[in-house]
């Protein structure tokens, strides 16, 4: 009997990092496709622009690009918001919306509401949204550098002295 109450929580502990590992894992799947999805369309299009002359299309390319992105990063927050529904650990969606957007952006602003046995789902969330953070950073140096190669051709004669 005492060995099945100190196991108990071992199990919930295990339960919910299970769940916690596999919606990071589906997350990050889910970021790695899109985003790069979204930099090999910007890389091969802008190539095509700049060879093509077409330094306004570079900049159309690459805020669309950014936007598209940051929608990337809302649906993981929705999705994320979707499992820990789907799982009854909030009794409105808008609460979970609310949790998993200030687990994901590390701002914690929401207070950890999570019932007993479910407390580490935060820190997948926090630890998606962190890796997935820095996946587009780096992406966004790589595209920066193709919108300054456009604006210095662009603009080559106004600086030239």
């Amino acid at each position: 009997m005492i060995e099945a109450i100190i196991n108990f929580p071992l199990l919930m502990l295990l339960r919910d990092a299970l769940w916690g590992i596999a919606g990071l894992i589906a997350i990050l799947i889910f970021h790695g496709s899109a985003i790069n999805h979204i930099y090999m369309r910007f890389d091969r299009h802008t190539s095509k622009y700049l060879k093509l002359i077409q330094y306004n299309r570079v900049f159309a390319h690459f805020y669309a690009s950014f936007v598209f992105i940051a929608l990337t990063h809302l649906l993981e927050i929705l999705l994320w918001a979707i499992f820990i529904f789907g799982f009854s650990l909030f009794k409105e969606p808008v609460d979970a919306i609310l949790f998993a957007g200030s687990c994901y952006t590390t701002v914690g602003f929401e207070p950890d509401a999570l019932p007993n046995g479910w407390k580490t789902l935060a820190f997948f969330i926090s630890f998606t949204g962190l890796f997935s953070l820095a996946w587009t950073t780096s992406i966004m140096f790589g595209m920066t550098t193709t919108y300054k190669e456009a604006w210095n051709l662009k603009y080559k004669e106004r600086f030239d002295l």
